[in-house]
């Protein structure tokens, strides 16, 4: 990227092999994850500015240059090439019998459903649990965590019938459209009657204002996203009246505390390993087909986890 802008923006270009600093490992790319922050990078409008020129994509899979063990990455950038460097820290080997597709996808999208249960909602046994973009990259996972990390009944919402389907068929207890009218009484109806205890919310906007009417006292939302690029504002009166709680959600914060990753993401790996946790991926996109793979995360066409191969 040499501008911010559209997807056209991203241009394959020839770039040398990058030598990895003190503390860095040189990753062999086998698949490069395509994140929803992506598109906020590329437009300069994410949580972190981006500088320019930039080569986008904050994790890989791939086999390091040095041992040739198989691993996973955060790059912080430069995710979307041949070849990455990525702090030795922030490298975890891929255990045997979880393939790179599954691996990267558990990465931010496991980590991230993993800790909006228990670091953020902190979902007691038996709550009722909303998981807004279900089929999507975290909510797909989140849906399946559901049971095992304690909630009573999930509840997914989604966009299209196919996608609403794939949801109950990775265990929602009921799947109901996302679009935000009527959503808070949709949610309602879906928990029989009942207000939700806990919400992942990665919309804003409308979507976050209809989840919140939607909770119970004590009830929590967890916002992990703004993909409507409309934030939204809360009184600490409604906050008071309600006995409802916001938490916020950023990935980045796990990084640099080892005990957020290290546990999660052994979970994790152990639930794919036997079977239990099946990451979607919702499409592999040659390289130089980046673009399209942004604009189809952006125009909501895709499911799961979506990867890039630096060698097709």
């Amino acid at each position: 990227m040499k501008e911010f802008g559209g997807p056209e923006v991203l241009q394959v270009t020839e770039l040398p092999t990058p030598t990895p600093a003190d503390g860095e490992v040189l990753i062999e790319v086998t698949r490069a994850g395509v994140n929803f922050a992506d598109t906020h990078t590329r437009t300069d409008s994410y949580l972190a500015r981006a500088e320019l020129p930039l080569v986008p994509g904050t994790e890989v899979a791939g086999v390091r240059a040095d041992t040739g063990e198989r691993v996973i990455a955060l790059t912080g950038s430069g995710g979307y090439a041949e070849y990455a460097t990525a702090p030795a820290a922030l490298t975890f080997p891929i255990p045997d019998g979880v393939d790179d597709e599954t691996a990267l996808a558990l990465l931010v999208q496991g980590l991230t459903a993993w800790h909006l249960y228990r670091t953020c909602a902190r979902v007691a046994p038996g709550e009722a649990v909303v998981v807004h973009a279900a089929a999507g990259g975290v909510g797909s996972l989140a849906v399946q965590l559901g049971k095992p990390l304690g909630a009573g009944r999930v509840i997914a919402t989604a966009s299209t019938e196919e996608k609403r389907s794939l949801a109950l068929e990775l265990g929602a207890d009921a799947a109901i459209d996302s679009a935000p009218e009527g959503m808070t009484e949709r949610i309602v109806e879906a928990n029989g009657g009942r207000r939700v205890d806990a919400v992942f919310e990665i919309a804003g906007g409308a979507v976050f204002d209809a989840s919140f009417e939607a909770l119970a006292p004590f009830g929590r939302i967890v916002a992990y996203g703004i993909a409507s690029n409309q934030q939204n504002e809360v009184r600490t009166g409604n906050l008071m009246r309600t006995s409802r709680a916001v938490v916020g959600f950023w990935f980045m914060h796990c990084l640099g505390r080892p005990e957020m990753v290290d546990e999660a993401l052994a979970d994790l790996f152990a639930r794919a390993a036997r079977g239990e946790l099946r990451a979607v991926v919702g499409g592999t996109y040659p390289l130089a087909q980046a673009p399209r793979a942004h604009a189809d995360i952006a125009g909501r066409r895709t499911t799961g986890k979506l990867l890039l191969d630096p060698r097709s």
